[in-house]
Formats: structure tokens, sequence, C-alpha cells
């Protein structure tokens, strides 16, 4: 019989500079819903929370670095075919610059742990070869990151994002980023200055979907510029992991922290949950569709949906 497991990670980060109000909140009311609507067990060998509540500081329920990434290892390892797969995740998430060679844009995306600011962030790198790569195949894990820079935050290589019509389309990064290069070319055809220097960064500071999409999308066609993708070592393409990851924002977006009916929450999370509850039986991209829709009636941020491999998005949402 196929099991259920979940793991839910709420950090307010208290007493700091960054604190936030409702990532714990966002990780209670999953619980709730998953528990009272889909059928998973609140039992602790099923269902997993980790939040920075005082009394679980010094606990394996604590959301440091290292507590994350063993609950995820729980999480995703030991399963049969057949199981059904939850993570979510509400915090700050940030961008750092990379140290490797294959980030042309410099910076990674990040998710940052209740201990951040002593022992580091966790780059998109390790979050995929942490959370997809062990995966089980046959096994489909749901993911909700509801955190800044969230759009490449497991580095999955297919991503549908919804214009504001809702039509939905596979991210264009190429083009976006070849666009971009020519811009922030353009700027000095007609001669050097520093104040066009700063207009180039900030254009290709902009490209982090771009570089990202190069880097996913190592054995794709590119047009006659060429561009040299077949450089990159993953081949986060060719792993066929049933994975789908809904995230509150594109990688260049913020993703509000906010509250609704008096309670702090994650808006991505409540339009999340909102979206499911009035009909439990959508198809994937009628989630990513409606749960723009209940976004942008007040937040600039769009929501994503990253897979594993290229899908039908028509088929209903399982959990």
């Amino acid at each position: 019989m196929a099991r259920k497991k979940a793991l839910l990670i709420g950090i307010n980060y208290f007493g700091s500079e960054h604190e936030l109000n409702g990532c714990i909140n966002d990780a209670e009311n999953i619980r709730n819903f998953l528990v009272e609507e889909r059928g998973f067990s609140p039992s602790a060998h099923d269902m997993v929370m980790l939040s920075d509540t005082p009394e679980n500081d010094g606990t394996p329920f604590y959301p440091t670095g290292a507590n994350i990434l063993a609950a995820i290892n729980w999480l995703v390892t030991r399963n049969q075919p057949g199981d059904i797969l939850w993570l979510s995740y509400s915090g700050h998430g940030a961008q750092v610059r990379s140290n490797s060679r294959d980030r042309p844009s410099g910076f990674d995306d990040t998710i940052c742990p209740v201990d951040f600011a002593e022992n580091g962030q966790i780059s998109s790198e390790i979050l995929h070869r942490s959370i997809v790569s062990p995966v089980n195949p046959e096994c489909r894990l749901t993911i909700l990151f509801d955190c800044c820079h969230s759009g490449s935050a497991c580095e999955l290589p297919y991503v549908y994002r919804p214009d504001e019509d809702g039509n939905v389309n596979m991210v264009d990064t190429i083009k976006k980023g070849i666009g971009l290069i020519r811009a922030a070319e353009g700027l000095f055809e007609s001669g050097f200055s520093m104040s066009k220097v700063e207009d180039a960064k900030m254009l290709l500071g902009g490209a982090t979907d771009f570089f990202n999409g190069l880097h996913h999308r190592r054995n794709e066609d590119v047009d006659e510029d060429g561009l040299a993708v077949e450089n990159y070592e993953e081949h986060w393409e060719t792993e066929g992991k049933d994975v789908w990851m809904f995230s509150g924002c594109a990688d260049d977006q913020t993703s509000a922290d906010t509250s609704i009916a008096g309670a702090p929450t994650g808006a991505m999370s409540w339009a999340f949950l909102r979206t499911l509850r009035e009909n439990p039986e959508q198809s994937y991209i009628n989630v990513l569709q409606n749960t723009r829709e209940e976004l942008a009636r007040k937040y600039s941020q769009v929501p994503q949906l990253s897979c594993g491999g290229r899908y039908d998005l028509d088929q209903v949402l399982i959990l």
C-alpha cells in the first residue's frame, strides 16, 4: 500500500533582524490541510515539522541547515514505488555569489536555515542533489517553496510560468538571455561611460532566470548565437524524477509575508491552499493558473511550476 510522507519547514527567525511573521503559520496550515483534506497521517512516522519555536531549540526539529538536510534525507529515501511525498518550505530565500564556473550569472539561489548567519545558506544545487536526485522515480514528490528568489530553488529542468492572461508556457530562458546580453552590449556601441556600466549591470542582474535556464537546458538546441551550454556538468533533464514544484515567485522576485484574516501568512502558501480547497480535483496547470489569479489581486509576484521532466500538465494534481 502506498505511503504518504510529509516534511514541513517554517522559519520565523525570531529575535533577529531578518524576522518574519507567517512562516510557522504556513507550515501549520499546510499540515492541517494535508491531514484533514488529503489523508496524510500526523504520526511522527509519516510527518515531520521543523520550526524555530523556542521549545524546538536544541532538538532535531529546529531548522538548522544540518537538521533540514537530515529531515530531507528522511523524506526522500527508503521509499517504495507509489509513495506520495510532500515537502514545503516557508522562510527566507536569497542569492549568493557562486564559486562554480558553470554559473555565468555568478549567483546561486538559496534557502536560509535559522542558523544561516553562522553556518551559511543552502544552495539550489545542494537542494537538488539532496531532494530530487535520491527520489525513487516511481514516487511522486510535490514541493511548495514560499520564499524569495524561489523559481529555481531546486534546479528542476522544466519551468512554467503564467502570463498576465493566465496562459502558461515553458519559460524561454535562452531567447530572454540573448536579448538581455544584446541590450547590454548595445549600451556601449556609442562609447564607454560608468553610467552605461551601471545600466548594463542592471540588465544582466535581472538575467538569473536565463543563466539558470542555460544550466538546466544543457542538451537543448540553441539558435545561431551558439551559446556553449554543453559544458555544464549536471544532467538534470535525464533524471526522469516525478517531482513537481510550486514556487512563490520567479528568481528575480520577492515573496510576500502578509496577514490575511488577522493571521500572519505567506501569500503563496495562502493562495495555493485556497485554490486547492475551492476545487480539490484540479490539474497542475489549473492549480498554477488559479494560484496566480489569487495572488494577482494584491501581489506582483508570479508563481511558477517546475517539473523533473516534460510531463502532462493537464493531469490531476496528486497528493
